[in-house]
């Protein structure tokens, strides 16, 4: 069921106390530029059953204000802090007003979203340096780390402030990589947009796609075949087993176990292998489609079956390590009142005593009701560690299910036809919007769009749920040692793409 209110902003407040100590969570929050006017949306989700509710307020374009919401939902102040950034829109008595988004050399008063915001301003330095805080003390120092790292991953600035070897603070700085995702989605096409949303983060191809899919259908009316929404969970689960399972090498990894994640490199490679058989692409691109999921094979479950033998038997070898064990019991604890807080999701939310899964709470499947959700207490690496080899095992298992009950279905190397072509607007007609929440491997997805009057997109706003879990890394490190830091990181393994938009 989904919901929509018009407010004001002396009303917002109150409005959104009552929809969070009714058990409901802020999903996302987006700003739009109107013809005439400068509108927010605010998304809360519950569930289940599938509950979505919208807060829509209009804003004066001259001054756009609105009062701050971090004191009831640390996720809402981040959410606003962006939109200071990248709409203009000052969020009132908000207690951290530091810029987030805000690259050094954006001049001031320029905002990227903003419809006459042009081409990016040259680079200079404009506001002076990020204003860290610094943490003084008899035999305190800093360690920077980043923003350019020696592999291969995204660019983050990590400063921590030691004393010895044990962390006092760490401060994560990262958007330094703003691609303008939200605003190459505007004028595109319905189909031009799924290849963006595919690309938000890579690894997490089938996840956005899917809530980018969910929400044009909604908009559009279009009912998807029961076949399509199968083959769409059975690349849900795919995506989710390839990368859980190269986690769970990485993780041995950095506790000195090489020999086990040369294992799980191995099996992963065996996944994606699977996965370019059935979409033509290693990481399933193409999978999912508009309407409906393209897929020219079904796995074997007798192979589905040896890989999960596999996969538990270097698990079995990692927990049957003391060296590994040890070294994962006890790093890095995110407490569960921490996690509920911050708003974290996934893994990181499961292995801390929070039971949210977007399958259960919002069903694109009736397969969501049959699952054996994973849930640890621990909060440290361990458990991290143990939700996702808990996880492996449920998908692969829904995923046997799958595909016994698709094969019947493929024919001609396709098989989940799409729907019928999605209704074309009045004329007149705009601001049709829909909501898609998905389960992606790393924690619930949300993505909002919006279409115009020609039935091209308007505003698309995606959520990864590492906007939510990068604030609790910091959390759990505190008090810990700099070694634990490459472990903790894993451990989370968090998205720098899907964060920094």
């Amino acid at each position: 069921m989904r919901t929509t209110e018009a407010i004001s902003t002396t009303e917002l407040p109150c409005r959104v106390k009552e929809l969070l100590t009714g058990g409901h969570r802020l999903a996302l929050i987006a700003a739009h530029h109107d013809e005439h006017a400068l509108r927010v949306v605010y998304l809360f989700t519950a569930g289940p059953p599938d509950t979505r509710t919208e807060l829509h307020i209009h804003l004066d374009p001259d001054r756009p204000e609105l009062p701050t919401l971090a004191p009831l939902s640390f996720p809402a102040g981040r959410f606003e802090r962006e939109m200071r950034d990248l709409f203009g829109i000052v969020p009132q008595g908000h207690p951290l007003p530091h810029r987030l988004v805000r690259h050094f050399h954006w001049p001031r008063g320029w905002y990227p979203m903003h419809p006459d915001a042009g081409t990016p301003p040259p680079f200079g330095e404009q506001e002076g340096p990020y204003p860290f805080l610094e943490v003084e003390g008899h035999g305190v120092y800093e360690i920077p780390v980043g923003p350019v790292h020696a592999g291969l991953i995204e660019p983050g600035h990590f400063r921590f402030s030691v004393v010895g070897e044990t962390i006092l603070r760490l401060k994560a700085r990262l958007w330094f990589v703003h691609k303008g995702i939200e605003k190459l989605f505007q004028g595109r096409t319905i189909a031009a947009g799924l290849p963006l949303a595919e690309r938000i983060s890579g690894d997490t191809a089938v996840g956005h796609a899917l809530a980018y899919c969910l929400a044009v259908e909604e908009a559009t009316g279009t009912e998807v075949p029961d076949e399509a929404r199968r083959a769409r969970a059975l690349l849900l689960e795919l995506e989710r087993t390839h990368n859980h399972v190269a986690d769970l090498g990485m993780l041995c990894n950095d506790a000195g176990h090489a020999i086990l994640n040369a294992h799980a490199q191995r099996v992963r490679e065996q996944l994606l292998r699977l996965n370019r058989e059935i979409t033509g692409h290693r990481l399933l691109r193409g999978g999912i489609v508009p309407g409906g999921a393209a897929l020219r094979s079904v796995p074997d479950v007798r192979r589905l079956k040896a890989i999960g033998d596999d996969i538990r038997e270097i698990t079995d070898l990692a927990l049957g390590h003391s060296t590994v064990r040890d070294r994962f019991t006890g790093t890095a604890v995110l407490k569960t009142e921490a996690a509920q807080e911050i708003g974290c999701l996934g893994y990181v939310a499961r292995a801390s005593g929070l039971t949210h899964d977007a399958r259960v709470a919002h069903p694109f499947t009736d397969h969501g009701t049959q699952l054996d959700i994973p849930v640890h207490t621990g909060g440290d690496v361990l458990a991290r560690f143990l939700v996702r080899a808990a996880e492996i095992d449920t998908s692969l298992t829904l995923v046997e299910h799958l595909s016994l009950t698709l094969v019947e279905h493929l024919a001609d190397g396709l098989i989940a036809p799409c729907a019928a072509p999605a209704r074309s607007p009045a004329p007149g007609e705009r601001g049709r919007s829909g909501v898609g929440l998905v389960e992606g491997w790393r924690g619930t997805i949300a993505t909002r769009v919006e279409l115009a009057a020609d039935g091209t997109l308007a505003r698309v706003k995606p959520v990864d749920p590492s906007f939510f879990n990068w604030p609790a890394l910091p959390v759990a490190l505190a008090d810990t040692i700099v070694p634990d830091f490459p472990l903790t990181n894993k451990s989370f393994n968090l998205s720098y793409a899907g964060n920094d938009l």
